[in-house]
């Protein structure tokens, strides 16, 4: 999850917001591609999720990233709590699931040079304090129980809060993983495509990045639990947003319903404050009961922005949150798959006509099913695994536009990263499909040896 914002200044008038996120637009040329991707950490010796202290833990993990490689250290409360190099960070989700937020990128691969160096980092300090480091989008076989709590106050607030909206909240902070994408656009119209497509499209990357069939040690019934979990966790903030396909939406429409998520916290002097609840119009008029008298900065803002959950996500840039977490050539495979929908017209424009004509019920009932079954699901009478290949040929089309070069000049664009996905659609098998044959095959039950096997 984020790292606090710092600065801003005061808001003194709701047109800041709106401001604020229209500030995001950038010519073409300057548009970036920044990954993010989760994993969970274990002990070697018993497969235990890592706890935050001791001689293999995650604060050794962060400790061993800041001495060995150069990143310099964030802290909370005298805590290690993440780390920064270079315009990327290193951050931690509740439960210690370790997070690289890269930096901003021009192209796909320096996307995986990023990746492929901090696994690296990651596996050396790791082999030398006895841990591993696994890709998956949910936790196999770890209970609640078995999960520790990181020292940071927005996760005890959150970890509160979540029992009383919905029921699945914190199986998504404690036990889940995903790989994430955030991509840029010129002006609010081509937002508003961008993000239309995105919401609409989402259930074709959970669909192929399916990979977490297993929960609490069983099969749970689904090949994305983690997409299942977003279902019941706060209908307040989650979901696929109807109104981003109303007539007249834009940034303006944004800012309400941004003002209408219920708030979690405001950041003050390194302290997070508890406004579980509250309601930020509030915070605008001065009246927040958590700070009465106070009105927010820009930074309060930015913050409160972290916290609404939807498939997609508009920030100062659009935020693709659809898919699990898996191995290298995946992580890679995401910002593939949606920078070649989205960062080329032709290629925008054809993944509109695709879902174009589904409505907010056709929408939502692709979610469910994608998250239940897969590229077996349907979308509007169509099969997901047509949808999936349509839209990877028009993701390939949209990199063969742009013809990043890579490796010197001997690739000619970044159309090879799509090919781990090209592999599922020709197959029919998601990943998490994969890891169901594999289980119940070569693997004869052993949890054991799904964590040997899939290892970073």
């Amino acid at each position: 999850m984020s790292i606090p914002q710092q600065g801003g200044g005061l808001i003194e008038s709701r047109d800041q917001l709106a401001a604020y996120l229209e500030s995001g637009c950038k010519p073409k040329a300057d548009w970036r591609i920044g990954t993010e991707h989760e994993k969970f950490g274990f002990r070697l010796e018993d497969r235990k999720p890592l706890p935050y202290e001791g001689a293999c833990s995650i604060r050794a993990m962060l400790e061993g990233l800041r001495d060995g490689f150069g990143w310099a250290e964030l802290r909370e409360g005298g805590n290690l709590i993440g780390l920064v190099k270079d315009g990327a960070n290193v951050s931690l989700e509740p439960g210690g699931q370790l997070e690289l937020s890269g930096a901003p990128l021009e192209t796909i691969h320096q996307t995986c040079d990023e990746v492929n160096e901090h696994l690296r980092e990651v596996k050396t300090v790791a082999d030398r304090i006895g841990a591993g480091f696994i890709g998956l989008g949910a936790a196999p076989d770890w209970g609640p129980d078995e999960m520790p709590m990181m020292p940071k106050g927005r996760y005890r607030l959150m970890t509160d809060y979540m029992g009383r909206v919905g029921t699945h909240g914190t199986q998504m902070m404690y036990r889940t993983c995903t790989v994430q994408v955030n991509l840029d656009f010129s002006s609010e119209p081509d937002m508003v495509k961008k993000l239309r497509v995105a919401l609409a499209l989402q259930p074709v990357a959970t669909a192929l990045f399916a990979n977490s069939p297993y929960f609490e040690g069983k099969r749970n019934g689904h090949l994305s639990w983690r997409s299942r979990i977003w279902r019941d966790l706060d209908a307040a903030r989650t979901g696929t947003l109807p109104f981003v396909f109303e007539e007249g939406f834009g940034i303006e429409r944004w800012v309400d319903y941004a003002l209408d998520v219920p708030m979690y916290f405001v950041y003050r002097d390194g302290k997070y404050i508890d406004a579980l609840g509250q309601s930020f119009r509030d915070f605008l008029d001065g009246r927040l009961p958590a700070l009465p008298g106070e009105v927010p900065t820009l930074s309060d803002f930015a913050d409160h922005l972290t916290t609404i959950f939807p498939e997609a996500r508009l920030k100062k840039f659009i935020e693709m949150r659809g898919a699990d977490g898996g191995p290298w050539r995946r992580i890679c495979a995401l910002p593939a798959l949606w920078v070649g929908l989205i960062y080329d017209d032709a290629a925008l424009d054809a993944a509109w006509e695709l879902c174009k004509s589904w409505d907010a019920e056709a929408r939502e009932a692709f979610r469910v099913d994608a998250s239940v079954r897969g590229l077996k699901a349907e979308v509007a009478g169509r099969p997901a695994l047509e949808i999936a290949r349509e839209a990877l040929a028009i993701a390939e089309a949209g990199l063969k536009a742009r013809a990043r070069p890579g490796a010197g000049g001997m690739l000619p664009d970044e159309t090879h990263f799509l090919n781990a996905l090209h592999e599922i659609v020709e197959t029919g098998e998601t990943p998490a499909e994969e890891l169901i044959r594999r289980f119940e095959g070569e693997w004869a039950g052993d949890f054991g040896a799904m964590f040997r096997d899939c290892a970073y």
